[in-house]
């Protein structure tokens, strides 16, 4: 599982999570959020290309965010489209909290959450219930637009 940086790195998820603990630990009195979020896009011949992002939120002052692309196939509908969306950013949760809790160092405090490309307007709204609760299933908080920033504006803007 490899990102990327806005600055044109690739990294390995523990290198992902070891920046985002470094950036953590800059300023320990500060509120952090780590959040996960994926959008897509459909292309030709039922493909689509998938970003999820990672970002990590020093609540008031800024933040940094990683990302990765995946194109899959036999994508048909917006509906599977939404589904992968969500599949990928559960994956993407999994593995870095599992890194996460496999540190050495002293626990780090932060909020977690999974933010959905889903809202209340547009042809997505009739899926809310449904991928809130696989991420409630998965026991992370989930967030849909207009707060869902990581989906909807991070991941967004390399789709």
């Amino acid at each position: 599982m490899i990102f990327n940086t806005p600055f044109g790195l690739k990294l390995s998820i523990d290198a992902v999570v070891a920046e985002i603990v470094r950036f953590m630990r800059e300023d320990t009195k500060r509120q952090y959020k780590l959040i996960i979020g994926s959008d897509s896009e459909r292309r030709e011949n039922d493909c689509a290309d998938f970003v999820t992002a990672i970002v990590v939120h020093r609540v008031g002052n800024g933040g940094r965010y990683f990302w990765r692309r995946l194109e899959l196939d036999k994508i048909h509908s917006l509906r599977d489209r939404i589904l992968q969306e969500v599949m990928l950013s559960l994956e993407v949760a999994q593995k870095t909290l599992a890194v996460i809790q496999n540190l050495k160092e002293p626990k780090i405090n932060f909020d977690f959450e999974i933010h959905i490309d889903v809202g209340e307007n547009g042809e997505t709204k009739t899926m809310i219930t449904e991928v809130v609760g696989m991420v409630r299933a998965y026991n992370f908080e989930a967030r849909t637009k207009p707060n869902s920033y990581a989906a909807s504006k991070v991941a967004d803007r390399h789709v």
